[in-house]
């Protein structure tokens, strides 16, 4: 496919899943949190829909049918057949009452709406992942420029502190982080932007030793710019793009992190939803609630394949060395047989 149909394909599907899941509580009336009757509503297949009877006591009932008989409801709930008193229910109509609770993608464990779980999650694995790549981004850009415009021995130093951490799993050190000082949104972040700036950091340092040989920068030095001057104004401007792009390669990494922690019980916790522990909580029910984690685990395939998408258009429409390899293989003739 060509580069430029990649970028726009992966765009639109992460400008359809960004959108989504800002516009969810619009699109979506239920709360992600709420547990309405989770006697009823557990584990409840994609298009189920009850009855809500709400009580003056606050609590609320779902039943699969509601009938009034003067003073009386009669209720189908559980598969039995059971009267209320009228006067004890809030939302009473002439025929029944008026709530109605309806499950397009099914229930959880905890009978609380896939769906509206499902947009919620959606915001925090965007803003997870787009958070820890922009941590990560900041991090790789300074060290990387400060290791290759200054060189000897802070460039000795900086260089030995990534190969230093990079022999370690990245997986691994998340965990170790995660379970050492506690799961907790803000620490997703810092853990994963903190580990994922080392790859970005070498091939900046390696961009800007490359740029420094060029025409450009001994010119520069000609007219007496400062090595911080040439660093800052024509090194780390031309050492960007592909910094960029390995920054959108790692978003997907970051979101499929993000998603692990959480699955392991390190990452977003209860009770806010999280695709991957949406996963972790539906997976002893896979057998008969398939819904719990095809759902959420589809959507993170998805988003990942977006991520991927743009991330490689970028790299074929950004990277000019990417385009002189393309274009030599175009435009080479074919042998005759």
């Amino acid at each position: 496919m060509h580069s430029l149909s990649l970028l726009r394909v992966g765009a639109w599907m992460l400008a359809a899943f960004a959108v989504t899941a800002l516009a969810g509580p619009g699109l979506v009336a239920a709360d992600p949190d709420a547990q309405l009757d989770p006697a009823v509503a557990r584990w409840q297949p994609p298009g189920s829909s009850f009855f809500v009877i709400q009580l003056t006591d606050g609590s609320t009932l779902l039943a699969d049918h509601v009938q009034r008989a003067g003073d009386q409801l009669i209720v189908d709930r559980l598969g039995s057949q059971q009267t209320i008193e009228a006067s004890r229910v809030t939302n009473l109509t002439a025929s029944g009452v008026s709530g109605r609770a309806r499950f397009p993608l099914g229930s959880d464990r905890l009978g609380r709406d896939v769906l509206a779980r499902l947009l919620q999650g959606a915001r925090v694995s965007l803003a997870v992942g787009l958070s820890a790549v922009l941590l990560g981004l900041i991090l790789g850009l300074a060290v990387g420029a400060v290791a290759g415009g200054f060189g000897g021995w802070a460039d000795g130093i900086l260089m030995r502190s990534v190969d230093a951490l990079l022999c370690f799993p990245q997986l691994v050190l998340v965990l170790a982080i995660a379970a050492l000082i506690g799961p907790s949104l803000a620490l997703v972040v810092l853990v994963l932007g903190g580990t994922a700036w080392m790859p970005i950091a070498r091939l900046v340092r390696a961009e800007i030793v490359a740029l420094k040989e060029r025409d450009f920068v001994a010119a520069a030095r000609a007219v007496g710019e400062t090595r911080l001057r040439i660093l800052l104004r024509h090194l780390l401007p031309n050492a960007l793009t592909p910094a960029l792009i390995a920054a959108a390669l790692l978003v997907s990494d970051l979101i499929l992190g993000e998603a692990t922690l959480s699955f392991l019980g390190l990452g977003v916790q209860a009770p806010t939803p999280s695709w991957g522990a949406m996963i972790a909580e539906a997976r002893d029910s896979l057998p008969v609630a398939w819904w719990g984690a095809v759902f959420p685990g589809t959507a993170l395939a998805l988003t990942v394949m977006a991520c991927n998408l743009v991330a490689d258009g970028l790299r074929d429409r950004l990277d000019p060395r990417q385009r002189r390899s393309t274009s030599t293989v175009v435009a080479s003739p074919v042998s005759p047989p």
